[in-house]
């Protein structure tokens, strides 16, 4: 397996640890309609929230935060309204960005509400 896959397999668990460790029930992971996909699917005080989790060993280009374009957001909005619709999810829902640098030491950062 490519490297780049190891260390986003690598994330998305410690993105998925540090949310149930804020308190998020994780519903689903790698969740696929069509050509999107969303890394974790969660629920917290009574929010659907989507998270993409974005993963760098530098940042010497940017941050992981950065990396989203216009064309991926709109791919997990289509994604999500999907999954809205299948699971006749009435309440709130967000979208949110878990940041992580990868490295000797690690870094994770939560940006909620991000797009919509």
């Amino acid at each position: 397996m490519a490297q780049h896959n190891d260390t986003g397999n690598k994330a998305e668990e410690m993105a998925a640890g540090f949310l149930i460790k804020n308190g998020y029930k994780i519903l689903d992971r790698n969740y696929v309609f069509g050509k999107g996909e969303i890394d974790i699917i969660a629920t917290k005080d009574n929010w659907l929230v989507f998270v993409e989790v974005r993963a760098r060993s530098e940042v010497l280009h940017g941050y992981p935060e950065q990396t989203i374009s216009k064309t991926k957001a709109g791919l997990i909005i289509k994604t999500a309204e999907n999954y809205v619709y299948q699971k006749n999810w009435r309440g709130k829902i967000r979208f949110d960005i878990i940041a992580i640098i990868v490295g000797q030491h690690f870094e994770i950062r939560q940006f909620e509400d991000v797009f919509f």
